[in-house]
């Protein structure tokens, strides 16, 4: 069997999988708007769709644009193409309105669906057509993770940790964060990546306290610490990995942070599971921090899911108690951030199995001195 034809044959069982989840919601079809969802379910990867499911057919919406691509990605999937003439939501509207078949209740998702496009859908559909909310189903799909994935989500994993490598020859003093940036973004896409997972982060010395700080150009200097954080899609999976060094001899107070916070992102790892609530992998990591006194250093949530997007359920927070599954690949990326001394991050993604854990990112977690 060809690639395209498993790949095929992978889509069409997803997209079984939705219309069982629909009946149990007690829906008759669903309309899918969010492109990452959409690319998961049919394969199309334009800037422009919708997808809607029916009980037994499933029709991608989208423009003349996409006249030659959309049937090209979703060929094998038992997905039919509709090239709307006068807009999306008018043409989705159309095909509920159509036929005799009674009032049917249709899902949607709010949050990605402003006030107007859903005025649009319901005048479009007419009344016949009854519009509920839905949370995340498609999401909480594609939070469980197939063997295709993983694989493509390991090779993106060691794709990010090669360029790290690589970066690590390049920081020296008088390199400007930008230029660290462009280097790592030029050098993803040398080893296949279609682009970063998000805006590289480097950011050194003081700025390493911004947890989300981004690259400036600010030349790095002597005796600071620089965090790297850094993404690399390919074919479509995300991978977001991030690492800190330090520029010269770092003095002992330093390097207490860094090992502080490796204890606490290999607590967190060691809590990982499937069954295990992911607050309590938070958790994990925070009764660590406070047992080296740094717990309000660390500031934002240990971890989230990774896929389709560098950010995707589920969330590895204070108090959440969704259960993990096998299949989920989840960040595990707790932080310590001294304001004007600077912010230590160490960050990997991680695979839940039925028996354990994989680490995908592989670069050294060593403190270097560079």
């Amino acid at each position: 069997m060809t690639e395209r034809n498993l790949e095929g044959n992978r889509i069409r069982g997803r997209i079984e999988r939705l219309r069982i989840r629909i009946l149990g919601l007690r829906g008759d079809a669903i309309l899918v708007t969010h492109l990452p969802n959409i690319a998961y379910l049919c394969g199309f990867t334009g800037s422009n769709g919708m997808l809607l499911v029916e009980p037994h057919r499933a029709t991608l919406f989208t423009d003349g644009r996409y006249t030659i691509q959309a049937p090209e990605e979703a060929a094998g999937t038992g997905v039919r193409v509709r090239i709307a003439k006068k807009g999306l939501l008018g043409e989705v509207g159309t095909a509920l309105r159509g036929g005799d078949r009674g009032k049917r209740r249709v899902l949607f998702p709010p949050s990605k669906v402003s006030v107007g496009q859903a005025q649009q859908l319901r005048a479009a559909s007419g009344p016949r057509v009854l519009w509920s909310s839905d949370k995340n189903t498609v999401e909480e799909l594609r939070a469980v993770k197939d063997a295709g994935e993983l694989d493509t989500m390991r090779e993106a994993a060691r794709l990010i940790s090669e360029v790290f490598d690589e970066l690590t020859g390049l920081i020296q003093p008088g390199i400007t964060e930008n230029e660290i940036a462009a280097e790592a973004e030029y050098r993803m896409r040398r080893k296949g990546a279609s682009g970063p997972s998000f805006e590289s982060i480097v950011a050194a010395g003081p700025r390493s306290a911004l947890p989300h700080a981004r690259p400036t150009q600010r030349q790095i200097g002597k005796n600071e610490l620089v965090v790297l954080d850094l993404g690399a899609i390919l074919r479509g999976y995300c991978s977001d990995m991030t690492r800190t060094v330090f520029v010269g001899k770092a003095p002992r107070k330093v390097r207490g942070w860094y090992h502080a916070v490796l204890d606490a992102q290999l607590a967190a790892i060691a809590a990982l599971g499937a069954g295990v609530a992911a607050g309590d992998v938070d958790a994990a990591a925070r009764r660590t921090l406070r047992r080296h006194g740094l717990a309000k250093a660390f500031t934002h949530s240990t971890g989230h899911g990774l896929g389709l997007e560098v950010h995707e359920i589920p969330r590895l927070a204070r108090g959440d108690t969704a259960k993990l599954a096998a299949g989920n690949v989840v960040t595990i990326e707790p932080g310590v951030y001294i304001e004007g001394s600077g912010g230590i991050r160490i960050e990997d993604d991680v695979a839940i199995g039925e028996r354990g854990v994989e680490i995908l990112t592989r670069a050294t977690k060593e403190f270097l001195e560079l």
